[in-house]
């Protein structure tokens, strides 16, 4: 017979794993606001990809809070992201060699902004998001895949 817990017990179990995953990461909701913030200033600079994303994005502290509820709950299980990352992404004018300079400018960002250890947790993560992310926005396209690899393309330049 299988046991429903209350929603007092799930809420219970979700503030125990976020306790327990700030322990065991040192990755604290105010890291992950300034990575956000540090990462989301080089992209409005960038010049591949902030072309694609300021036009987009009207409210940058709204978008920069969403985002950091995102990680937050990649990296800590809390919970608090409720968005779909595939359908805002799909379809964004990318390639494989913008998912390629995001990944960069993320893993500098976490690395000026993170400790060590942090900094290659966030960037470990952030590569499986973006192949993710890549592959979904292919998918979204119809465009063919050599099965388990990247994008075939001749020229990952954005």
């Amino acid at each position: 017979m299988q046991e429903t817990a209350t929603p007092e017990e799930k809420a219970e179990r979700r503030r125990n794993a976020y306790a327990a995953a700030v322990e065991r990461t040192g990755i604290t909701e105010e890291m992950i606001a300034r990575l956000v913030a540090e990462f989301y200033a080089r992209v409005r600079k960038d010049e591949i990809l902030g072309p694609i994303f300021n036009p987009r994005v009207h409210d940058w502290p709204r978008h920069e809070a969403k985002i950091a509820t995102f990680w937050s709950s990649v990296m800590l299980q809390s919970g608090t992201y409720h968005g779909r990352p595939m359908p805002a992404h799909a379809p964004l004018p990318v390639s494989g060699a913008h998912f390629d300079h995001w990944l960069q400018l993320f893993g500098q960002s976490a690395r000026d902004v993170c400790p060590p250890a942090q900094a290659e947790m966030f960037i470990e993560r952030a590569h499986a998001i973006a192949q993710s992310l890549e592959l979904g926005v292919a998918t979204f396209r119809g465009q063919i895949l050599d099965t388990g690899k990247r994008l075939m393309e001749p020229d990952r330049k954005p």
